[in-house]
């Protein structure tokens, strides 16, 4: 599983599938696990931002069913899937749900900063939590519950053992050099994997070389895959999308201009989808909306009944659905959903 995720893969947010009066849809829940694999997936991240971090809560009590409703139909697939747990909260609890991860067979996690511990705290929780699974950081953008935090931060993060690659999500070009110069100090180019997570610029941060300098050297950088919400729709395209990357990194010119193009449109959807224009407070049920559409999810229902489309984000999503309907797998779906969904 290690070896997957440090070549480089898809990996989808995944959403939680909820039936109308807010409760677990479990047939559902496993379609959108099936959709994720059979598009081409490596992986699949649960327990995260886009499957809701109120599934964290015990009182809610979703966590555990949700890690092994996904764990259990990745099995049907005949081949390896990357499993990667969203854990959260202060060290203690941090542990304790890369525990049960691990239990459902999980082979990574991925821990998001917390308010209220500084960063030498952060290092020691990772350090923790490292001691069960090999963990992935997660530059969050503050927006959605992240924080910003320093260079050196990041180049300690990196120089644990037990950290087996960084999501480089602040959705903030400075703040993304900072993970980027962190791992190159740290002497982990090339070692720990990078997955971008700036839902903002996927293709610009996968086909472009990011030449740091440290100690008199230059050396590359590059992002191996994307771990990203916004794949949590269209999969089928964003696997493509990864292929053609990779080419374009190879050398071919023609693929590298067409993706460059591509990243403008893809932008743009997903500032629709994840409703920049309202500081994302719509960007779960706008996941949802597209993946109601496409007969995936019943409806847009989200834990939080006020988490709902902004104002005007319906018109947005429906015009970037007409405009790009070249980054859409509107036939993929709708030629298996019925298996999907059995």
């Amino acid at each position: 599983m290690l070896d997957t995720f440090r070549k480089g893969c898809v990996i989808p947010a995944h959403p939680l599938a909820l039936t109308e009066d807010r409760r677990l849809d479990e047939r559902r829940q496993r379609a959108l696990t099936r959709y994720y694999i059979d598009a081409g997936a490596g992986g699949l991240a649960v327990g995260v931002h886009t499957t809701q971090f109120a599934i964290h809560d015990p009182a809610v009590g979703l966590l555990d069913p949700v890690l092994e409703l996904a764990a259990s139909t990745a099995k049907e697939a005949g081949r390896e899937v990357v499993l990667v747990a969203g854990v959260y909260g202060p060290t203690r609890q941090a542990v304790a749900e890369a525990e049960l991860a691990a239990s459902h067979g999980y082979g990574l996690v991925l821990l998001p900063p917390v308010r209220g511990l500084d960063e030498d705290e952060l290092i020691e929780r990772a350090r923790a939590v490292g001691e069960v699974l090999p963990v992935v950081g997660f530059y969050l953008q503050p927006a959605v519950g992240g924080r910003e935090l320093s260079r050196d931060f990041w180049t300690r993060l990196a120089s644990l053992d037990a950290v087996a690659g960084i999501k480089v999500a602040p959705f903030d070009r400075y703040r993304t050099l900072d993970v980027l110069h962190g791992v190159a100090r740290a002497g982990r180019v090339g070692d720990l994997a990078l997955y971008t997570g700036n839902d903002d610029h996927i293709l610009a941060d996968l086909v472009m070389p990011h030449r740091v300098r440290v100690d008199g050297r230059m050396l590359e950088v590059e992002f191996v895959g994307g771990l990203l919400g916004q794949w949590a729709v269209w999969a089928r395209r964003a696997v493509e999308l990864l292929a053609d990357a990779r080419a374009a990194r190879g050398g071919d010119d023609e693929v590298l201009r067409r993706l460059l193009t591509l990243d403008g449109h893809l932008t743009d959807a997903n500032a629709a989808i994840f409703d920049a224009a309202h500081a994302f407070h719509g960007c779960i049920p706008g996941i949802h909306e597209v993946l109601r559409r496409q007969g995936l999810l019943a409806g847009r229902w989200c834990l939080d009944p006020a988490e709902e489309l902004s104002p005007g984000q319906l018109a947005e999503i429906d015009r970037v659905c007409a405009a790009y309907p070249h980054l859409a797998d509107d036939d993929f779906v709708a030629s298996n959903l019925d298996r999907w969904l059995t």
